[in-house]
């Protein structure tokens, strides 16, 4: 049975630690990386590993399309391309209303609809934005004038493979209709993956005459390996409490089980007690998102899930964890699945 495809999830690193890492990941046979957005756009860690690696994919896991113009978007993804010679990925995501509203100040508007419009703007600068000719690009939420633009050379690809992420069933159903992969969240159960996410993917294909083979799915997962058990949960609390926070997500939590859980931590978020987030976040809610425990254990579990998937991104959970731990983890998850 041919191997899963691996990828790796790249943070923000200092150039001493970033170029090694990436240079020992690509040396041992991973598949691509991700740099996700959490404020900073992802481009500027992908450029500083497209520098030190010639092989591996580079993928914006993800890019917030509702936080720039998406010419802006669309030109940072082509002169990366250009600069890893033509090894981008481009994912693009919604992210939470009040992130995007709050935090970034732009508009969020029906997130389904708006993601659509942008893929289509972006694309088409990607394929004609060399030739003087794309006019105005209408849109509810974005329309450019590019009568007076033109690129000063062609894009190093005519298209750029387009990933959208989801959580929810409409989500995916959007990705088989019109991208070129959907990267699975890692909130994602097992459970839900088999039951919600592979159907829906196949309703969006179906309505758009597409056949499976042109989406590739690539599943993030949170992944602690630890013999101690009770360390492995602590560790990844804080994260799922984090991404607990949403109101946006309260229905995915209810429908695994956990809505009441998920109803408290969002009432401890909205008074700033991260103590109580952590509190109203149980061990059975941290198991059932988060896959840990000893590397048997873990593979075994991986396994389970990516037969669901084309690829693989076993990541390190983001908050609460210290750096010098999660660069422990990180390791761990290189010996285990990189090679």
């Amino acid at each position: 049975m041919p191997r899963t495809p691996v990828w790796a999830e790249l943070p923000v690193l200092p150039a001493s630690e970033l170029v090694p890492l990436v240079q020992s990941w690509e040396a041992a046979g991973i598949e691509g990386v991700w740099a996700p957005q959490i404020f900073g756009a992802p481009f500027t860690t992908l450029a500083a590993a497209a520098a030190v690696t010639t092989r591996i994919k580079l993928g914006t896991g993800i890019a917030l399309a509702f936080t720039r113009s998406p010419l802006e978007t669309a030109c940072s993804a082509i002169d990366l391309d250009h600069i890893s010679d033509g090894r981008v990925v481009l994912g693009l995501g919604s992210s939470a209303e009040s992130q995007i509203e709050g935090s970034f100040g732009m508009p969020y508007g029906k997130p389904l609809k708006h993601m659509r419009e942008i893929v289509g703007q972006v694309r088409a600068v990607i394929e004609s934005g060399h030739t003087g000719e794309l006019a105005r690009l209408e849109g509810e939420y974005n329309t450019l004038d590019l009568s007076h633009f033109r690129l000063v050379r062609p894009a190093r690809r005519s298209a750029i493979p387009i990933y959208l992420p989801a959580v929810f069933e409409k989500a995916c159903e959007q990705a088989g209709a019109i991208a070129d992969g959907l990267l699975g969240h890692p909130l994602w159960t097992t459970a839900w993956l088999r039951d919600r996410v592979v159907q829906s993917l196949a309703l969006g294909l179906d309505k758009a005459g597409r056949k499976r083979s042109e989406v590739t799915i690539n599943v993030m997962i949170f992944t602690v390996i630890n013999d101690n058990r009770a360390e492995a949960i602590a560790d990844a609390r804080t994260n799922v409490a984090f991404y607990t926070q949403s109101p946006q997500y309260l229905r995915y939590f209810a429908e695994i089980g956990f809505g009441k859980e998920a109803e408290a931590i969002q009432a401890a978020f909205a008074i700033q007690d991260y103590d109580a987030m952590a509190t109203a976040c149980p061990d059975e809610m941290i198991t059932a998102i988060t896959i840990l425990g000893s590397a048997d254990e873990v593979q075994k579990q991986v396994a389970e899930r990516a037969q669901y998937a084309d690829a693989i991104t076993p990541v390190v959970p983001q908050f609460g964890i210290e750096p010098e731990k999660a660069a422990i983890y990180r390791k761990r998850i290189a010996n285990l699945f990189y090679v």
